[in-house]
């Protein structure tokens, strides 16, 4: 199976291209963030129109990672809808495609900033996730280890055939890995901005996705401009 393999806490797990994290052992996918039902949100806010499909892309990506992994477990680390709203008005063609990803495993939504998790969607729901060495939860935790979790949607951008390339990324170090967001309508933060500069420990790498996957040094993912204020 194609992607970046790496130890952690003891345990061998793969970063994907699709942004996913496998687990052979444990036969766990982990996604972080896929923001279900933002353009609905924003439009309910006021905010700018956006084409009301992200959900089904986000899905058709989900299905093919478990398609490819054939998962017993899938945690979902938080933000899974873009808020409690998004969840009930979830269009019921999602809701059943949803419904036969979920059918035959077990299926642990985690809890975000954004939603507590669909609680009429079935699976079951928590904080937080021990397994082995590893603690699966929403944002990362100064000082933690065997951590994983999202929440950033980190990304990183790396010189390529004379172009800056920016791709969602993992971040890895050897205390923790941090999952891009896997949702379709969903921003990034740089790898070299703060608080995930802060967080990472020296030696970090930065997995970017995409069709494959290539690994960097956190450090070669710096940009030779300074950022803009505000948001990435």
């Amino acid at each position: 199976m194609d992607g970046h393999a790496f130890t952690l806490a003891g345990e061998s797990l793969l970063a994907l291209p699709s942004g996913a994290l496998w687990w052979p052992a444990r036969r766990l996918l982990a996604v972080a963030d896929l923001h279900l039902g933002k353009a609905g949100r924003l439009a309910r806010a006021g905010g700018p129109l956006l084409p009301p499909f992200e959900g089904r892309e986000t899905l058709a990506r989900l299905a093919a990672a478990i398609d490819a992994t054939a998962p017993a477990e899938v945690v979902c680390l938080g933000d899974s809808f873009d808020d409690l709203a998004a969840a009930d008005a979830l269009p019921p063609d999602e809701g059943a495609t949803l419904a036969s990803l979920m059918a035959g495993r077990r299926w642990l939504w985690i809890t975000g900033n954004h939603d507590p998790g669909p609680l009429a969607l079935g699976g079951s729901h928590a904080d937080e996730l021990r397994a082995g060495g590893l603690s699966f939860r929403h944002v990362a935790t100064p000082g933690a280890s065997g951590e994983v979790s999202g929440h950033y949607h980190p990304k990183a951008t790396i010189a390529a055939r004379g172009q800056r390339l920016t791709r969602p990324a993992f971040l890895i170090d050897r205390a923790r890995v941090i999952l891009p967001a896997f949702g379709a309508y969903t921003g990034g933060l740089h790898a070299d901005r703060p608080p995930l500069s802060l967080l990472m420990r020296p030696g970090a790498m930065a997995v970017l996705t995409g069709r494959g996957t290539l690994a960097v040094p956190v450090t070669a993912t710096r940009r030779r401009t300074p950022f803009p204020p505000g948001n990435p």
